[in-house]
Order: C-alpha cells, then structure tokens, then sequence
C-alpha cells in the first residue's frame, strides 16, 4: 500500500475503508505465459533456467497447495472463496471436498490447510478460514474430523471442532498459513490485523494473538480446545500470551520448515521491502519498528539488540508481495535441490535461495538465484511428497509445477 491512514473507528467503516482502498493486485503483464524475463537486478543475478508445467486448471482464486501425505499423486487445493477441491494428477481427475461458507474481500477467505502429523492414522485436518461472527470479521481454524481418511476423494466429514478464533479488525493482514513443526505442534501466523502501518501495534504487543507466530498442541484439555505446550517461550510471562512463540510480524502469509527443521517465514512488507526471516523460540523480528532491515516507526534510530532481522530481503523496485514457498528436495533437480523457492506475487518474479546455516542473519545477505520473472500471479506453493514444488496462478486458477527446462 503506497500511503498510510490510521482509522480507529467502528468496524463497518475500517471494513468500507478496506474494501475501498485496498484495491484489487493486478500482474504487471498478461497471460498466456511467455518466456521469462531476467531484467533490473536479476540481470546481474545467477540464474537457474526452469518450466512452469501445468498439471491443474479451472481453480477460482486458489490460496494453497496441499498433499494427501497418504497418496502421493492426490494434491488439494484452497479456493479463496470456500472450496477444497482434490485433484488426481495421475489419473487426472478432480472432484470437491467440501465448500465452507467464508467470507472473501480483499485477503479474507479459505487461505490455509495443514493435515494431522500422524494422518490418515490421526484423521484429522485443519483449516484456516475468515468467517462473519455477529457484527466481526473472525478468523477460525477449523479441525475436520474424516470418516473415511484411506481416500479423500470418497471421505466424508465426520465432525468438525473450532481450535481458535482470532477477531479481524480489517479485511487484509489476516495471512492464513498452517503448518506442523517437526515437534508435532501446529503453527500459526497473524498478520498485524491489517490496513497500513499496524495502527493498532498489534505486532509489539505479545497481548494479543495479531501479528505474531503462536505454537499449539491441537489436543483439547479440560478447558481449552487445545493445550499451551509446555516449552513455548512466554508461560509464566504476564507482558505475553502463553500461546505465543515469536512477534514482530507484518502478514506472514506463507511459511514452511526447512529440512533441518527450521520455521522459515516470508512477511510480506509495507511500502518498501519484502524479507524472509528464519523465525526462532521468543524471537522479535522488528514489525512495525522495522520493515526488513530498515526503520519504520520511528524512521529512524531505531536499533535494539532484541529485534532479529531477516535473512534475506528485496525492495519494491523488483517486486511489492512476497509469497512464501519451500525447499526444493527432488533429486531431479539437481541446481535447485536444497534451494529455498519463493516469489513475488506483483512483479511475478520467482527465485531460489540457499538458505544459512545460521538462523541469526549476517550483515552480508546470501544471494539468491533468478529463476525469472513470469506473467503470474503467485499466490501460493505448495510441495509434493517427492520433494518437488508447485505454485498456484491466482489469476488464470492454474497449478503450476517447477521443472527443469527442456
């Protein structure tokens, strides 16, 4: 959003404000897909030459990309507007899951979907969806229950349990990812709860559950819908939420773990810079004292010793939306494998980063690979079993898998 505009008044109007002002994302070129071009900075850049191959079409506004862990060719799609639709990339065929009545302006919707550690053993999924409760905007993860977990494309919903509902007071910044730690617990991103500039600080102040990254154990307690594990970084700490494991984020729309296990989050900026951080137990990665690396609110004399910032960054002169995607693990790819792959949802760049050993960011960014820039809207990836990456085009509805080119 090129301006900024503090609103703190009723609902319905931050809603009008929104829904007005926030415009509506367009691709800087159009569709059919020409060749990829390597212009600005990624002219300089290494490049990795790659094929974006259809293996999916027809989809509305898709917002993520999700494998059947049981059934290596049955990947599921989010639509924004409600439908979890599968598709049998072998056999080619697709069907619907179950459509959910969710809200859907500007970045509200169905936008995130992680299955159970131990699925179809544990039949269980979770989804991440905005829904109208009373008179708010509410942000809801949802466990479904399967009666039939062996095949998804016969399952039926046996039950379904609210985890968490977290009030939106605007329609964008509500980010959407789940996703499974190896630990076991499930992860969850707020963006700061929208508009421009975090009006409300929702992302320094570890009192409310916005723009932050908790951690749960999905298991109910007595009291709860879900249990605090007992090693997240804030229990006991009267200045934070128990559920609370990092703060400091802008809208983490994507994020995914590395093969060392590591959370690895892609926040989308404000008016300047777009970054990555590998994202640690209680660590403070900066929103709204910093966008990136540099000063925001204040602009300037900003440095603190307990704000992390990211590992990788890039300003809005190549690109104005990140969107977070996964290490590249098929052994079919050799320049790619190990790669961290993400793109830009504006400019329709994609590229490929190795990662760092450290976690901690150094003064010197590694750098990343150029794999082009595309007529696409990349709203999302998602991974395959075998380790190969996949993105969605939210304008067109395509599913696009990254291959080596011919």
């Amino acid at each position: 959003m090129a301006f900024s505009l503090t609103v703190h008044g009723c609902s319905e109007t931050r809603r009008t404000l929104v829904a007005t002002f926030s415009g509506t994302y367009e691709a800087e070129n159009s569709l059919p897909l020409p060749p990829p071009l390597f212009d600005g900075k990624d002219s300089s850049r290494a490049r990795v030459a790659i094929s974006l191959i259809t293996v999916a079409s027809g989809l509305n506004r898709p917002t993520d990309i999700q494998f059947d862990p049981s059934r290596p060719e049955l990947m599921i799609v989010l639509e924004q507007a409600g439908t979890m639709k599968w598709f049998d990339l072998a056999q080619r065929t697709n069907g619907v899951v179950k459509t959910y009545d969710v809200l859907s302006v500007s970045e509200q919707g169905l936008l995130g979907l992680a299955f159970h550690p131990e699925f179809p053993k544990e039949p269980l999924f979770y989804l991440n969806m905005t829904v109208r409760k009373g008179d708010v905007d509410v942000s809801r993860i949802l466990e479904v229950t399967l009666a039939q977990p062996g095949d998804l494309r016969q399952a039926t919903i046996e039950g379904e349990r609210v985890l968490m509902e977290v009030q939106q007071p605007y329609q964008n910044h509500n980010a959407g990812q789940l996703a499974f730690g190896p630990d076991g617990h499930l992860y969850i991103g707020w963006g700061d709860g929208g508009w421009a500039g975090d009006p409300h600080d929702h992302g320094q102040n570890a009192l409310t559950m916005l723009g932050s990254m908790l951690r749960i154990d999905v298991t109910p307690n007595d009291t709860s819908a879900y249990t605090i594990p007992s090693d997240n970084p804030f229990i006991g700490d009267p200045s934070a939420l128990p559920e609370t494991w990092a703060i400091g984020l802008r809208n983490p729309w994507r994020y995914s773990f590395d093969p060392a296990g590591r959370l690895v989050v892609a926040d989308v900026g404000q008016n300047a810079w777009e970054e990555i951080s590998i994202v640690e137990r209680g660590g403070n990665y900066g929103w709204r004292l910093r966008e990136g690396r540099h000063c925001f609110e204040p602009p300037d004399n900003c440095e603190r010793d307990d704000l992390i910032d990211p590992v990788y960054e890039y300003g809005h002169q190549e690109g104005e939306s990140i969107t977070g995607g996964y290490v590249y693990l098929a052994e079919d790819f050799p320049q790619l494998k190990g790669l961290y792959i993400f793109g830009d949802f504006v400019s329709g760049r994609l590229w490929a980063l190795p990662l760092p050993e450290d976690s901690l960011p150094k003064e010197s960014m590694p750098e990343a690979f150029s794999l082009g820039r595309w007529q696409i809207l990349v709203s999302t990836f998602g991974r395959d079993p075998g380790g190969k990456v996949y993105l969605a085009e939210f304008g067109n509805g395509a599913i696009l898998r990254i291959d080596p080119k011919d």
